[in-house]
């Protein structure tokens, strides 16, 4: 009788494939054994044993470089190589949870992407009288914010807030967001840039630029990805900007480097 047992039958044993086998002998955690007199590699009892232990440990999420390490060591390198597989199985896990919890936020939205803190403000806005368009715009600004000026967030926040509390402000941008359907060229657009401006100027707390934009190379740039965010849709916007940008700078408020962009 021929010992041991050709790489199927080791394969179907050991619960794996031969293709995995092959791919174990390829990275080296188990020697190819010698060929019989009809030329077929036979596979003994050591071999199954090795199989086994290395299909397990693969399983467990070892990785296959680690594998020959931890098999060939010693009792107390063996059990200390696990524990600390086991710990980065224990981070990969948290990230995984970590991960899961962002996709299940983002199933309502684009939420996940920005703090409780931010959140929490927007969530106001319906209450205020926003519209749930406004609401996503505002939020995509926020998001923007972020992103561009995450230094300043926090400070930017701190400004929605004070805005929030102060009602000839709320009532200035609510006929903003109002104006959103007027021509570009309505002659009410000067009275209401104006109207804003003069309020900034008296309350200049609540100038909407993130702390630390200026002080950015690129900040005319930064500055018009935010403030342009939503023109396209809504012309109006754009001739509002300018003129309450005009009215500032007229007034000596630095709003951001007026720099060409390309």
């Amino acid at each position: 009788m021929t010992d041991g047992v050709t790489i199927g039958q080791a394969a179907a044993f050991a619960d794996v494939t031969v293709k995995t086998i092959r791919h174990y002998h390829q990275h080296r955690l188990i020697d190819e054994p010698r060929r019989d007199s009809s030329g077929y590699r036979r596979y003994g009892s050591a071999d199954l044993l090795r199989l086994i232990q290395i299909r397990t440990l693969a399983a467990a999420g070892v990785p296959l470089a680690e594998i020959g390490a931890i098999l060939d060591a010693d009792p107390d390198r063996f059990a200390a190589t696990l524990v600390d597989v086991e710990r980065r199985l224990t981070d990969r896990i948290d990230d995984l949870i970590a991960r899961r919890g962002t996709l299940r936020r983002l199933a309502t939205g684009d939420r996940a992407l920005l703090p409780d803190r931010a959140l929490a403000l927007l969530d106001r806005a319906p209450d205020l009288g926003f519209t749930p368009d406004d609401v996503t715009m505002a939020r995509e600004g926020l998001v923007l914010i972020k992103a561009l000026v995450p230094e300043g967030f926090d400070d930017y926040i701190c400004r929605i807030e004070r805005a929030l509390d102060d009602p000839q402000y709320m009532s200035l941008i609510k006929r903003m967001w109002r104006a959103a359907e007027w021509e570009p060229d309505d002659p009410r657009a000067d009275e209401l840039a104006t109207a804003i401006a003069d309020h900034f100027l008296a309350h200049p707390a609540l100038l909407p630029i993130p702390a630390g934009l200026q002080a950015r190379t690129d900040s005319a740039i930064r500055y018009s990805l935010l403030t342009h965010h939503g023109q396209e849709q809504k012309p109006v916007w754009t001739r509002l900007t300018a003129l309450i940008e005009a009215r500032l700078r007229s007034s000596g408020i630095d709003i951001a480097d007026q720099m060409p962009i390309d």
